[in-house]
């Protein structure tokens, strides 16, 4: 049985606009390739994605930190309300076959710490840079635009729901 992929997009709230324009395109591509887009189903980053996705004809899952469906943005097809506050940036990795990351502020941090924890892959987009003294490189994967970005983490899904370790190829 096979399902379509789910692909997060993780953000800061209060995303300057240029973020947002990225986020929208990011939305649109997710969507035009054919995967549900996966976000914390509130303001910035989040709606800017589900924007674009939504009005490409896509499925937006919104995983709510409150206790209302209300909450969530215009652009969200599918509320999930959970109660958790900033807790649900579990359930936001856990239901994403991978993320794209941009921009970003604490909570989004908190996401791909969480993401790379338990191996799922990150694509950024003008988002943090992370090393720690004995570990090689920055784990997140870096892309250069929204159609990269969206390439590179639908090739990186793919490889993850077949149960492989993937290195991108940049080619999608």
């Amino acid at each position: 049985m096979s399902r379509r992929l789910h692909i997060g997009v993780i953000g800061e709230q209060d995303a300057r606009p240029e973020m947002r324009r990225l986020a929208e395109e990011v939305g649109r591509e997710i969507a035009r390739r054919g995967a549900v887009l996966v976000c914390g189903g509130l303001g910035g980053v989040m709606e800017a994605a589900a924007r674009g996705a939504a009005e490409a004809g896509g499925v937006v899952v919104g995983i709510l930190p409150g206790t209302r469906a209300e909450e969530a943005n215009p652009y969200v097809s599918v509320p999930v309300v959970t109660g958790l506050g900033e807790a649900r940036n579990v359930i936001v990795v856990r239901t994403s076959d991978a993320l794209v990351a941009v921009g970003g502020s604490y909570g989004t941090l908190s996401e791909i710490a969480y993401a790379l924890k338990l191996g799922v892959p990150v694509v950024g987009l003008g988002t943090w840079e992370l090393s720690r003294p004995g570990l090689p490189g920055d784990p997140i994967v870096r892309a250069r635009d929204a159609v990269e970005a969206v390439a590179l983490a639908w090739e990186l899904s793919q490889a993850r729901v077949r149960g492989e370790k993937s290195t991108p190829t940049g080619e999608g």
